[in-house]
């Protein structure tokens, strides 16, 4: 790509999701400042870029730092500390961040950094890359043709045998829905619209987690009609699939894009051009472009993200 941005970016985080967005970073031309908390993912980090990583955390970065000269700061840490980190960096003056999802572990995290937005008169978008895979962007096209989207079913199985084993906080594991399941979800309702009606039924229980079994269904703001379902203790994937007028279009695995005509049973895979999801983390170099350049159409900003944690609640509790 011959994309050179010329921006200077604040980077906080050290994970290996933070080691993508640096790698697409550099791709674009910008000039990185990284800032992680601990030595040992900093190393790691280090070793991986060769690049030179801040150690001792966001708060004694911007304490010793001015901030003044950055265009934008992209926050990549755990989602317990996303909240706080974001706060710091608002507070400090840094008023363009792109940060990753889900921006809090709860609605009332959500609720506050958003309100904190809002009185600094920042901009903080979330960074959902799935709504930036080549696969979303083809069947927008073919949606668009066929008059758009008619009604929509998803899926957010977790493989819960594997987040049992892995390194996760006992609060992040507790609010799952959204530190997880929230990447499949908004890519449904990022096609379909925001829910306006909706009744939602939940069931079962893990050792980490309240509930495990989800079914629901509803009707968005843009009138479509939605189902959904997962059952954490069985097996499953993520899936979304979009019915349009002679189409259904299957996400399943969601990098790829697959599509079934009317009349027929074939279900067929879509010729796409996903090169940069291919080179890079899916999605993150056509989002980390539309950040930088200021093209904010398909984002989600904190505040609407606060707006749709009443959605995850519903989908939570049952109700």
């Amino acid at each position: 790509m011959s994309d050179h941005l010329n921006k200077k970016v604040l980077l906080i985080g050290t994970t290996p999701i933070a080691i993508d967005h640096w790698k697409v970073l550099n791709a674009l031309g910008c000039e990185t400042v990284v800032v992680g908390q601990g030595q040992q993912n900093a190393a790691l980090f280090e070793k991986e870029t060769g690049v030179k990583v801040h150690v001792g955390g966001v708060e004694k970065f911007i304490a010793e730092n001015s901030l003044n000269d950055f265009d934008s700061a992209l926050v990549s840490v755990g989602a317990e500390k996303l909240k706080e980190v974001t706060i710091a960096l608002l507070n400090k003056g840094l008023h363009k961040i792109l940060l990753e999802k889900p921006g809090g572990l709860n609605r009332q995290e959500m609720e506050m950094l958003a309100a904190e937005t809002l009185k600094h008169k920042a901009t903080v978008l979330l960074a959902y890359n799935r709504r930036f895979y080549a696969s979303v962007l083809a069947a927008e096209e073919i949606i668009a043709k066929d008059g758009g989207v008619k009604s929509l079913q998803f899926e957010f199985t977790e493989w819960s045998h594997q987040l049992d084993t892995l390194p996760l906080k006992e609060i992040v594991k507790r609010n799952w829905i959204y530190a997880g399941s929230t990447h499949p979800i908004d890519l449904a309702f990022y096609f379909g619209g925001k829910p306006k009606e909706m009744k939602s039924f939940s069931a079962g229980k893990l050792a980490w987690h309240d509930k495990s079994i989800f079914y629901g269904a509803g009707k968005t703001e843009k009138d479509v009609l939605f189902s959904y379902a997962a059952n954490w203790a069985a097996p499953g994937r993520w899936v979304v699939e979009i019915l349009t007028n002679n189409y259904r279009l299957y996400f399943k695995p969601m990098e790829q894009l697959h599509i079934q005509n009317k009349g027929s049973v074939a279900v067929n895979k879509v010729e796409i051009d996903d090169s940069l999801d291919v080179q890079y983390k899916a999605g993150l170099y056509l989002q980390a472009k539309a950040f930088l350049e200021g093209n904010h159409s398909r984002f989600l900003t904190i505040a609407q993200q606060a707006e749709m944690a009443v959605i995850y609640e519903q989908m939570l509790n049952g109700n």
